[in-house]
């Protein structure tokens, strides 16, 4: 099942304190930017986060999920989506930790 628009645009409204948001359809389903870093999937109305030891130590009890088949585990958010300050400063401490995006290649 496809992730809706209406959850999409909800997530990234929780969001809009932690940078630029961004999201983009990709394989039906959206990926989700901060400052045109990927920090996470919406996937089937669900909320994934890319595992970083920061993002682990500030949610305290983790659940972790593939947000596809085949796809690493990632941090599944689910009560803590309606925090908007929670999740703002998650996605601020995650995007902190990850790598910048490697260059896209000219063609």
């Amino acid at each position: 099942m496809a992730s809706d628009q209406n959850f999409v645009d909800f997530v990234a409204g929780q969001i809009k304190n932690a940078g630029e948001i961004t999201a983009k359809k990709m394989f039906g389903e959206y990926g989700i930017y901060a400052n045109e870093k990927l920090f996470g999937l919406i996937c089937d109305n669900q909320l994934f986060i890319k595992p970083t030891n920061s993002g682990k130590e500030f949610i305290g009890n983790v659940v972790e999920a593939p947000p596809y088949e085949g796809a690493k585990p990632c941090f599944l958010i689910e009560e803590k989506i309606e925090d908007s300050a929670w999740l703002s400063e998650l996605v601020r401490i995650s995007v902190a930790e990850l790598p910048a995006p490697k260059p896209k290649k000219k063609k």
